[in-house]
């Protein structure tokens, strides 16, 4: 079996972990562990395969462990810029690339190309960046996002990003933790940037897109950087370095830095670029795709940004969403493709301004981060039409993000799946019970392998060898399953199933219930404790307006549909809004500790 071994030779001090661990049986899955006392010792943990066929010496069955039905394409040794930005001819290069839909600043693949340049030159011979230092990113969706990250990268300096609406203190505890030394953000933010940044050691300074230097408070101004002539040669970078630095909760707990290096992107879009997958694309006349998708997501960079880039898509997107901005640009720029999670579906379906002439132009939606319900995905249909291509992917941010999607041309019984494995991806379902590996149509936790899974969990082994084992199974908590065709399905997390008298009940089952009723928006189901259930299911509902549902007309419609345990003994609440991150997933425990934020007067 062929094995990578992380070079701990060429990362900072702090992220080098390469030690001996424990570990339970490697065929158990996360959601067993705290069951299970273990012992067994395991030299090198991170001495595990990532993309190789199945170890012949396990004990589980060669023909339970699924393989995507495509062919790989060879991964080129080299680092994320080069491989998006390397073969850029002339003609590409007067394509437009990115275009702010809020103001209508715009770059074509030439200026981009030429910028991100400058600006890799400029962090190490006028920021005094040194190698391997960790540039933060406080930043909205704008044309200049690529210009900083991928310069960044281009000077041989990791990347993390934050969400701009993040309090001071969440952001200075991801940025202490990833080790920042220079922070990017917009006049906005500046302030914010200034605080966090008087508690970072060893912090360099501030770039500030759309500012101007202020020496003094050691803020260099994007203009002034670009504008300035340098001499300093770039370094080379070795493909299995640290790339980006995201943050992500997980299967479980706070969030952790999730380390992926070049190579783990790039596999990644070359997966998703097989011809099978990929968007098509003329590239004698590009498509414009829209997007208000956040690129500090793993989903809007690695899986939107860089591969409309690879492709020379012309990429329109907004600092922030608004309706009316949205509805203008859908108007103004006539997008082929639009990037979706769940949440904006809803948004087209449900707001009355939304009429079919705003997707005249749309031939293909992309929907990922949490699952379309069938419900949802009919009343779209019957609003806008079946010409509209909608399908959906899976992925988390460990696995820089896509393993699963539908095909081009997916099987037309497989609307609610989330696909098939792309190229060089394993998958097997673990039983939750028993650890054993399942067969198709059969329910349990969901583990992948590829050369796209992360390096691992910054500073945090204990959380890296709890989702990562040491034959390279990223444990995702998902409980899933697969029909007889290969394609697959999410049923839940395996987190979030609520236990109602040892009874798993599944709150996406309930929710897609919910929404077949139609005076309902949006709607989360979560479990409560009872003394005599150990929980038991409550649904928070937001009501269409001018709705006159009430709860008796909810649980009448739903109990009379599920078993006696999956019933809604704790209750319905009505809520001005389900909230959510910006992914689109629910905040459940949102839902069961502050309530009465969210509750409907």
């Amino acid at each position: 079996m062929s094995r990578i071994i992380i070079n701990t030779l060429r990362i900072p001090r702090k992220i080098q972990h390469i030690r001996t661990i424990s570990t339970i049986p490697r065929n158990f899955t996360k959601c067993q562990r705290k069951a299970f006392h273990h012992g067994k010792e395991v030299a090198s943990f991170f001495q595990r395969a990532h993309h190789c066929s199945p170890n012949p010496d396990t004990n589980q069955p060669g023909d339970l462990i699924v393989e995507s039905p495509f062919k790989g394409d060879p991964i080129p040794n080299e680092n994320l810029v080069e491989y998006i930005l390397n073969d850029l001819d002339e003609q590409a290069m007067e394509y437009d690339s990115l275009t702010c839909g809020s103001t209508g600043r715009s770059y074509n693949y030439g200026m981009i190309n030429m910028l991100i340049h400058k600006f890799a030159q400029a962090v190490i011979e006028h920021c005094q960046m040194k190698p391997r230092e960790v540039i933060g990113l406080l930043l909205p969706n704008i044309p200049e996002y690529v210009i900083v990250c991928h310069g960044a990268m281009k000077a041989g300096l990791p990347v993390t990003f934050v969400n701009p609406l993040y309090t001071p203190n969440e952001i200075k505890r991801q940025f202490q933790n990833a080790e920042v030394k220079l922070i990017a953000t917009v006049p906005q933010l500046l302030d914010v940037a200034l605080e966090v940044g008087s508690e970072l050691i060893g912090y360099r300074g501030t770039v500030c897109v759309g500012g101007d230097d202020d020496l003094g408070k050691r803020v260099f101004g994007l203009r002034s950087l670009l504008t300035a002539d340098y001499e300093v040669e770039l370094p080379g970078i070795n493909p299995r370095e640290l790339a980006i630095i995201p943050y992500s909760s997980g299967t479980t707990g706070v969030p952790k830095g999730v380390m992926l290096s070049h190579h783990n992107l790039v596999s990644n879009m070359i997966q998703v670029l097989h011809p099978n997958i990929r968007i098509d694309n003329d590239p004698e006349s590009p498509s414009t795709i829209f997007t208000v998708l956040p690129f500090f997501h793993i989903f809007g960079f690695n899986a939107i940004l860089n591969l409309s880039l690879k492709l020379r898509l012309h990429v329109v997107t907004l600092p922030r969403f608004s309706p009316e901005e949205y509805l203008n640009c859908l108007s103004t720029y006539k997008p082929k493709v639009l990037f979706v999670v769940p949440s904006l579906v809803t948004f087209l379906t449900e707001n009355s301004n939304v009429v079919k002439e705003h997707l005249s132009s749309v031939e293909n939606i992309e929907s990922g981060a949490a699952p379309l319900s069938s419900g949802l995905m009919q009343r779209f249909r019957n609003k806008f039409g079946e010409q509209i291509k909608v399908r959906q992917g899976y992925g988390m941010t460990e696995s820089s993000p896509v393993t699963l999607i539908n095909p081009k041309t997916p099987l037309t019984t497989k609307h609610n799946s989330i696909g098939v494995l792309v190229p060089d991806t394993f998958a097997r379902i673990v039983d939750l019970s028993t650890g054993d590996t399942l067969g198709p149509n059969k329910p349990g936790e969901l583990q992948v392998k590829g050369p796209q899974i992360m390096m691992g969990y910054l500073n945090n082994e204990k959380a890296t060898r709890e989702t990562v084992d040491e034959e390279g199974w990223l444990h995702t908590g998902d409980v899933a399953y697969y029909d007889d065709d290969k394609y697959f399905y999410i049923i839940d997390r395996c987190k979030e199933l609520i236990k109602v008298k040892g009874n798993q009940v599944s709150p996406t089952e309930l929710e897609n219930l919910l929404l077949e009723i139609p005076d309902i928006s949006d709607a989360a189901v979560v479990g409560i404790p009872d003394a005599l259930a150990d929980e038991i299911p409550r649904a928070f509902i937001v009501k269409k307006e001018g709705s006159e549902l009430t709860d008796k007309d909810v649980l009448k419609y739903v109990n009379a549909r599920v078993v006696h345990y999956k019933k809604l003994a704790g209750g319905v609440v009505f809520l001005d809004v389900i909230p959510r991150n910006p992914s689109g997933k629910i905040l459940r425990n949102e839902l069961k500790t502050n309530e009465c934020k969210y509750v409907k007067n």
